[in-house]
């Protein structure tokens, strides 16, 4: 069970969320999408029911937090390696085999149907 408090008030949410969203990430990766339910996930976050609803509706919003996160770390890192010296052959091949193997990582595609279809990866395709 992670420590889920901290100086700030901010902090801490930012502790309880983070914490509930690498949870519901594993127990998915684990259990499968629909086998996963709210107390499973209060209950390995080491948070009550009320407060992890106080954060999120249901399991699908905690996924599309988790992936809404997911897709902004990756993107960071695409940012990163463009940005890297060189010419600009080699930043865009850097930057299609980086893609090439976060596009790799993707799991079940029950998962991954439901992920993409949210606002965010519109939004990221964009930034792309």
């Amino acid at each position: 069970m992670p420590k889920l408090w901290d100086d700030t008030i901010e902090a801490h949410r930012r502790a309880v969320r983070d914490a509930t969203l690498d949870t519901t990430a594993a127990l998915v990766a684990e259990h499968g999408l629909l086998s996963v339910t709210m107390s499973q996930i209060a209950q390995e976050t080491g948070i009550g029911r009320a407060t992890l609803y106080k954060y999120f509706p249901d399991v699908e919003a905690i996924l599309f937090a988790w992936h809404e996160r997911q897709v902004a770390g990756h993107l960071e890192h695409l940012a990163e390696i463009r940005d890297q010296a060189g010419d600009p052959g080699e930043r865009l091949e850097a930057v299609l085999e980086a893609y090439a193997l976060i596009s790799h990582e993707r799991h079940g595609t029950e998962l991954v149907a439901l992920l993409h279809r949210g606002e965010h990866v519109a939004r990221a395709q964009q930034q792309l």
